[in-house]
């Protein structure tokens, strides 16, 4: 008997107090104009007492028919029995005889339609059969959605109907549809009868398609299942593990007439589908033989994601970021963020003069940033696309470090005010690694945005490749599947039916505050770009798209017959806006200069003068007093909160970073905590970031304790410094790169106020994430007119441990600094350490001292303009006893020292010196340790290049002009391909204006960065060494 409970309680159908308890039944019930399919208005349960008020009772008497017949009036025993049976509805219910003394017999002689007991199991087994074919739908009906507008392929790359689904006939033929009918019900899959497709079933509460009515007729089953999920929507989203999110999903498909549009709607999609189609088409007229990437073949887009923005608008967001490849960006820029059309226009004319430093990039690569008023909610929305390069999917993880930085500006903790629209391409949402990183920041919480709305501009097309030779995965959008995103897959010649799905996805973000996904099925008009020929591989898909009208045309008419619009003021409508665009056009031409710096995607406003100029072109000092040195040094030495315990090693590093404080001296964690600590105290918000970041890599910075006895409790010291500090933000990342870097540039972009710092686990690591490294950080500010402070701490130095995490490659930086190794600048030009830094796209040091290094990290923020920081980090000198600073070099009006010159007894003596050794890092004190060895200190000057790039010409002028005797050389113990032998020795060359060669001494060229032998390491070591200080190493060279 319980087993029999149990399973009609799982048929219990839904009832109406439920549903709104749960869910919102606000929405007007009307139907779609997608045609009659639309329509739910089939018959249900005939019978005359089974309405919505009196359904609790039938239930209540049924549960206990199914217990004990006897325990309910013969009426309804024969009614249930008759139901049961078979009988077609209307005729189950039979009116009962008058209740009178002498009718008694006559109640007891009435008999069933169908004489027989009541098949119990037979009843559960067909309510299960059709629970489960209503759930195949739900997990597989977008199978056999009709979402390709050409009609060619299939979305999922598969022409086969799932075993379980009873499609339409618009899939299949009318003698397949019956035969497929018939094996999955009589007899068959579902053990259903051809009787049953008009038997009437209860709907189980996970569904939604009977509206108000709790039952239903299996036919009508069928066919609203039809109309939710097979039609112009496929819809994934039942490998979501959360039964809320599903019915919210079912909810909004399954609904009876759920998807109406008012004709006021109806008509402002119209006119977004104008503006979006005849700006290409403008385009295409004026400059028909120029690249420009259109988005013919998916013009809905433009109303698309206006439809996502107003409704998030009206949801409470009021800044939206977005990125996207170059594909209809120009008409994104015109007709979302609503960039000035002449500025748009004038990009197309070759005589254009650039007014702005830098190289600058093609139009379909710029960014934008605005501001205005959403007409749809009159509410103010910024709006900002970030700049990208052509590498796809290369912004995504940009716009989420951009997004979270402006969340937490603002004190969004929740995503409510500030949210991201990332588009993506087909082939590259599903071929691009950097897809997947991304998706696994979007629920961590240093790096979450609360939810991101992605939209798929699919053109079933990758450049000239098939989607079958793209991807193994049937859908482009599988990676989100990883997320538990849902996914809507839309046919694009539907507008009403994209408007739909990109309503539901805003509202999902709204409601949830996770990733979503739209996949706009389309098809691309032209070629790669507008000159490329597409017929030379897609044949057949190209005779297709010559004879597919477009998009806007299909929707006029459809518009027109329905009596929404006429042909006059659909005509009107085109009229308006090419006269908006040739006005446009006429002014363009007055346009003679190009202003990058007017398609800045990150303005930093008060921070330049109002022509984007730095404020001056000064430093001030980067030291403190004592007293702020002295605090920051007992803060990071103690636990400063009670009741916490921390681990017995800990308690020894912190006793021993109290012993440094009282000596007046720092070593590499704490110089690092007193620079960070001392910018906290300025209201200069910090975020360091990267694998394993909290502790560090090597055990040194424990930036954030752990409670030995309290699962999760943790403290961070840093944020209890100061009453009214700044946050400090210290957080460990996924094991991703690429991802993670970018998203910290991102977070760099938006404020020039903070101090971002990624850390690579290994410096060698950064090249799994060479391409943010080579498209935003090393060109941004050349190709965007977009200054970025980020900081890049990448651990370097040969040690000894293999040929991994030994280099962080710094060939590969220098390599790419923009100045000329051959001109010397002009050494007598006032601030000319500062112009130097102001003309670079980046600063590469590698720090000797933890003094330099806390110098370095105070000046990136003290500069009065913005360039990435290059760091390379010592591994070993982290705890080096020699690699220590005096309180007395980072007191106020102490600066980073560029050059740190010798000044041993070889300094007092200059003319006797012999031989000036160049060098940078760690290799110093393996080279002062071999000089005192051998009783050089006089013969021999070494002189530290900190920092590397901007070159410091000027200072290493004055250290070869004070030791005239003496010959020069390099030292580095990365091989001599690698470091920064080939950096370095044009540089001096031209200081010295080429009258001494500069010597090398280190490593010989390899292919590896280091040996994995140790003895071979110590050998190697030794034989610089040699090198370094035999002053007639080099006479056979002579």
């Amino acid at each position: 008997m319980f087993h029999l409970r149990t399973c009609a309680a799982k048929l219990r159908p839904l009832t109406a107090s439920q549903t709104v308890k749960t869910f919102s039944q606000n929405r007007p019930a009307a139907a779609r104009t997608l045609g009659q399919i639309r329509c739910f208005t089939a018959p249900v349960a005939a019978e005359p007492f089974l309405s919505g008020t009196s359904s609790n009772y039938v239930e209540e008497m049924y549960y206990a028919w199914l217990e004990n017949p006897k325990s309910v009036h013969k009426s309804w025993d024969i009614f249930f029995r008759n139901t049961n049976a078979g009988a077609p509805p209307g005729t189950a219910y039979q009116s009962p005889l008058p209740l009178s003394l002498g009718s008694l017999s006559a109640v007891a002689r009435a008999q069933p339609l169908v004489d027989t007991q009541p098949n119990v199991d037979k009843l559960v087994e067909d309510h299960l059969a059709v629970q489960s074919l209503i759930r195949a739908y739900q997990i597989r009906g977008h199978h056999v959605a009709q979402l390709d507008p050409l009609g060619i392929l299939d979305a999922d790359l598969d022409s086969s109907v799932p075993a379980d689904i009873i499609s339409s006939t618009d899939k299949l033929d009318l003698a397949v549809f019956k035969e497929r009918l018939r094996m999955l019900t009589v007899g068959g899959f579902y053990g259903l009868d051809e009787s049953d497709l008009d038997k009437v079933f209860h709907l189980p509460t996970t569904t939604f398609i009977g509206g108000q009515e709790s039952a239903l007729p299996l036919r009508e089953i069928i066919r609203r299942l039809e109309m939710a999920y097979c039609q112009h929507i496929g819809v994934e989203f039942m490998f979501i593990n959360d039964l809320e999110q599903c019915q919210w999903i079912r909810q909004k498909f399954e609904t009876p007439g759920i998807m109406q549009f008012t004709n006021e709607e109806k008509r402002t999609l119209l006119a977004r589908l104008v503006r979006s189609t005849r700006f290409e088409d403008f385009l295409q007229r004026k400059w028909s033989s120029e690249k420009r990437f259109g988005l013919e073949g998916c013009e809905v887009l433009i109303p698309a994601l206006k439809t996502i923005i107003d409704k998030s608008s009206e949801n409470g967001v009021d800044y939206v970021i977005m990125g996207m490849p170059h594909r209809g960006r120009l008409n994104v820029l015109a007709n979302v963020i609503r960039k000035e059309l002449e500025q748009i226009f004038c990009q197309f004319d070759s005589k254009l003069e650039a007014a702005d430093e830098g190289s600058g990039d093609v139009k379909y690569h710029l960014g934008m940033y605005h501001r205005r008023i959403n007409r749809v909610t009159d509410r103010n929305i910024t709006l900002s696309l970030v700049a990208n390069p052509s590498h796809l999917e290369a912004a995504d993880p940009v716009v989420m470090g951009k997004t979270k930085a402006e969340q937490f500006y603002c004190g969004d903790t929740e995503g409510k005010k500030v949210m991201s629209i990332l588009l993506h391409g087909d082939a590259a949402f599903a071929g691009q690694g950097i897809v997947y990183e991304t998706f696994h920041l979007s629920d961590l919480p240093s790096y979450t945005t609360h939810g991101t709305v992605h939209v798929v501009v699919n053109n079933q097309i990758g450049f000239t490749t098939d989607p079958r030779m793209a991807r193994s995965s049937p859908y482009p959008t599988d990676v989100a599947r990883v997320v538990n995103a849902p996914i809507f897959h839309v046919n694009s010649d539907d507008p009403e039916a994209v408007m739909y799905v990109c309503k539901v996805a805003a509202e999902w973000r709204s409601t949830f505050h996770k990733d979503v996904v739209v996949d706009l099925v389309c098809y691309r008009r032209n070629g790669h770009n507008e000159m490329d020929e597409p017929m030379f591989t897609q044949p057949l898909m190209y005779k297709q798209i010559r004879k597919q009208k477009p998009v806007l045309q299909k929707y006029a008419e459809l518009l027109v017959s329905q009596g929404v619009v006429n042909q006059p003021e659909y005509e009107e409508e085109i009229s308006k806006y090419d006269k908006i665009c040739e006005e446009a056009f006429t002014r363009s031409k007055d346009e003679k200069i190009l202003h990058i710096k007017h398609w800045l995607d990150s303005p930093w406003p008060g921070f330049f003068t109002l022509d984007g100029q730095p404020r001056s072109m000064t430093c001030p000092s980067t030291g403190l007093t004592e007293d702020i040195l002295t605090h920051i040094g007992n803060v990071a030495s103690s636990v400063p909160v009670e009741n916490f315990t921390i681990h017995g090693g800990l308690s020894r590093i912190l006793k021993t970073r109290g012993e440094l404080v009282k000596n007046r001296t720092v070593d590499w964690a704490l110089a690092e905590y007193m620079a960070f600590g001392s910018l906290l105290k300025e209201g200069i918000h910090i975020r360091l970031s990267g694998q394993d970041v909290e502790r560090g890599t090597f055990s040194h910075r424990h930036h954030v304790l752990h409670d030995q006895n309290v699962d999760k409790k943790t403290c961070i010291p840093m944020n209890h410094l100061w009453p009214n500090q700044a946050p400090y933000t210290v957080c460990n990342s996924s094991l991703s790169e690429y991802g993670v870097l970018g998203f910290e540039l991102g977070f760099a972009m938006a404020s020039p106020n903070a101090l971002v710092l990624w850390e690579a686990q290994f410096g060698d690591f950064h090249n799994t994430a060479q391409c943010i490294i080579d498209q935003f950080i090393c060109p941004g500010q050349a190709k965007w007119v977009r200054q970025n402070g980020i900081v890049l701490l990448l651990p370097h130095g040969m040690e000894g441990m293999g040929p991994e995490h030994s280099s962080a490659r710094p060939e590969r930086f220098l390599q790419m600094c923009n100045d000329d190794p051959d001109v010397l600048p002009n050494l007598e030009e006032a601030n000319f350490d500062i112009n130097q830094l102001y003309d670079c796209n980046w600063v590469v040091v590698n720090c000797s001292t933890p003094g330099n290094f806390f110098h370095v990290l105070r000046r990136q923020i003290l500069l009065p303009f913005r360039k990435p920081l290059i760091i390379f980090t010592p591994k070993s000198l982290l705890r080096h006893p020699e690699a220590r600073t005096s309180f007395d070099e980072m007191l106020s009006g102490t600066h980073f020292q560029r050059v740190i010159p010798e000044d041993g007894l070889a300094a007092q003596n200059p003319e006797n010196v012999k031989r000036l050794l160049f060098c940078t890092g760690k290799v110093y004190y393996d080279l002062t340790r071999e000089r005192k060895a051998r009783g050089m200190a006089e013969q021999v000057a070494i002189t530290r290049i900190e920092q590397l790039s901007p070159f410091p010409f000027d200072l290493l002028l004055r250290e070869v002009q004070k030791y005239p005797n003496a010959e020069l050389a390099w030292c580095q113990e990365e091989h001599k391909n690698q470091g920064y032998y080939d950096y370095v020795k044009p540089r001096l060359r031209t200081t010295i204006s080429r009258a001494k060669p500069v010597w090398y001494a280190g490593r010989d060229p390899a292919a590896a960065p280091a040996t994995g032998n140790k003895k071979t390491h110590l050998t190697e070591l030794q034989r610089l060494l040699d090198t370094a200080f035999d002053l007639d190493a080099f006479k056979n060279f002579s």
